[in-house]
């Protein structure tokens, strides 16, 4: 199998990488500043650094670190904040610090912030002002020393910082109060770490960069430990791919999902930093009003999104109405790429979606389809130096064509879960191979098809019935806004497809959407349940959780039988 891909791939994309070509990410970063000094690297609501900028401050941000805080190389900082320009500003800043980043989701209760706080070990917090008051209640509780708070605006000049910070408190009330009496202004760490002398720290590949999270949605969220050998590995397998059609240091990429994600930290810190290019970061893109209104400032050439945000712009008419003149690539990751929203992007934007596929534990990407050749359904090519295969239920290799869990191997594969010697077992064997979870085949030409999760798969009357499959037939029905299939139980066949829908047409009835599955699916794959609704349950990156809706559906039965 290792073998298999070499012929596959298009002239002059190469099978393997270098994955030595930068000592670390700091490495990576430094030369890429020092390149790139006068292009922009980052912006956001109104504020842009260049890569010179970004060098000196996140310079700034770990001589604070290294000065004025009890914290040594090794230790564990939580970063809590949505799509600002202190994101990248913070997270090298620390790397260069030679501390480990802990990616913290500003959307989390404080159950979840405790766990992650106290599993990582965390010494240090950076977080938004907006979620100061949930820190303030779990901080008690866990070992965290170092606190530091930054406001929305705290880029900006003093006087407009002042105004913008002040209306977000006091006008927008979008900062419940908070007491942190020994948290240190974001403002004023970078004024102390610029007052002092910064010893640049001694990173390898095999050192710990990130501990990302994952997992929260089937139990307890458990941290991925990425060295900075899996990020740098990454960035070098997917650049390949994407400078295909993206030249260095002249490409405006549009950043909407939360560079805490893995996707979007990958791509954004550090395929488009090591290309010199500007990322426009979105802080809020369920603000659909205001996420057109920044794009129409922009003549962005990328764009990093996955399906429900596709499907929800296409639907504006403003956005419609925006020049895409300068658009080169799109590329969807996270979820499934539906038919239907690939051809509805495809005719608004006139650029096609390039469908990836990762997982945390995989820095993420695993493949992607190639630029120029793409095949919508499919999750592209494996990156180049990864090795996959399929698996059936014993373990055993299966050939190509059919279908069985997906395994990976290469050098972005994660080194563990961190402090889960037990959980690290079940996903990975002794010689490396890591288990998705995900069922798939591999093609004759080498592309890969995500049939579906293996948790997520229907079993009716001893059929596979796979969710992807029933919700892009139903989504590609014109009518239909979003949709989300999932098994409840059934006496006779052991479990039926239920869909729930998002109507675009209100007066869709139930019936139509009936006669057009009937066209399209199977006995068997046939929805036995259609329930429309006004929204779903979704991930803070916009993901469907089917989990969610199983476990709706189990409290009614449930109560029904009671």
């Amino acid at each position: 199998m290792e073998n298999f891909f070499k012929d596959k791939y298009p002239p002059g994309m190469p099978s393997e990488v270098d994955v030595k070509q930068y000592s670390s990410i700091v490495d990576m970063l430094e030369k890429s500043c020092k390149k790139f000094a006068n292009n922009p690297a980052f912006s956001a609501i109104g504020v842009t650094i260049t890569y010179a900028e970004l060098d000196k401050l996140s310079r700034d941000f770990a001589s604070f670190l290294q000065n004025e805080t009890n914290l040594k190389p090794g230790d564990r900082i939580a970063i809590q904040m949505p799509n600002l320009v202190q994101y990248p500003v913070v997270v090298f800043g620390a790397m260069r610090a030679g501390l480990v980043v802990v990616n913290t989701n500003p959307l989390y209760t404080k159950r979840e912030m405790e766990h992650q706080f106290n599993d990582s070990g965390a010494k240090a917090l950076v977080v938004l002002a907006n979620m100061a008051h949930l820190a303030e209640e779990v901080l008690p509780n866990t070992g965290i020393e170092t606190v530091i708070v930054t406001e929305i605006a705290d880029m900006h000049k003093p006087v407009k910082r002042a105004i913008m910070n002040a209306a977000v408190k006091y006008i927008k009330k979008m900062v419940p109060a908070y007491n942190l009496p020994k948290a240190i202004p974001f403002t004023k760490a970078m004024q102390l770490g610029a007052k002092r002398n910064f010893t640049p720290v001694k990173v390898g590949l095999e050192d710990l960069a990130v501990l990302q999270y994952t997992g929260g949605t089937t139990g307890v969220a458990k941290g991925a430990m990425l060295t900075q050998q899996n990020l740098v590995a990454n960035l070098l397998q997917v650049k390949p791919v994407l400078t295909a059609t993206l030249e260095e240091g002249k490409e405006v990429c549009i950043a909407p999902l939360p560079l805490y994600h893995i996707y979007s930290f990958t791509v954004n810190c550090g395929v488009m930093v090591e290309s010199g290019c500007h990322s426009v970061l979105i802080p809020n893109p369920r603000d659909i009003d205001g996420f057109i209104k920044e794009l129409k400032k922009w003549k962005f050439s990328a764009f990093l999104g996955l399906n429900t945000l596709f499907v929800a712009l296409c639907n504006r008419k403003d956005f419609q109405e925006l020049d895409f003149s300068h658009m080169k690539m799109t590329v969807s990751g996270g979820m499934a790429l539906t038919t239907e929203a690939a051809r509805m992007w495809k005719k608004v934007t006139g650029c096609d979606i390039s469908e990836g596929y990762g997982m945390t534990e995989t820095s993420p990407v695993v493949s992607v389809n190639q630029l120029g050749a793409i095949q919508v359904g499919t999750i592209g090519l494996p990156v180049p130096s990864t090795q996959v295969k399929v698996i059936d239920d014993e373990g055993n290799d299966l050939p190509i064509g059919e279908v069985g869990e997906l395994c990976v191997k290469g050098p972005q594969v994660m080194k563990g879960y961190w402090q889960r010697p037990d959980e690290t077992a079940k996903t990975m064997t002794p010689d490396g191979w890591l288990k998705t979870g995900d069922i798939a085949l591999i093609q004759e030409d080498g592309y890969i098809k995500i049939v579906d999760r293996k948790k997520d798969m229907i079993l009716v009357s001893g059929f596979n019935v796979y969710p992807n499959e029933v919700e892009d037939v139903v989504a590609s029905h014109p009518d239909v806004l979003e949709c989300a299939a999932i098994g409840v139980p059934d006496d006779k066949s052991g479990e039926v497809v239920k869909i729930f829908v998002i109507r675009r047409n209100p007066n869709l009835k139930e019936s139509e959407l009936r006669e057009f599955c009937k066209q399209r699916l199977t006995g068997y794959k046939m929805p036995k349940y259609i329930e429309f609704r006004e929204e779903l349950p979704k991930t803070n990156v916009g993901k469907i959780l089917r989990r969610e809706l199983r476990d709706e559906e189990l409290k009614k039965q449930k109560t029904a039988a009671a």
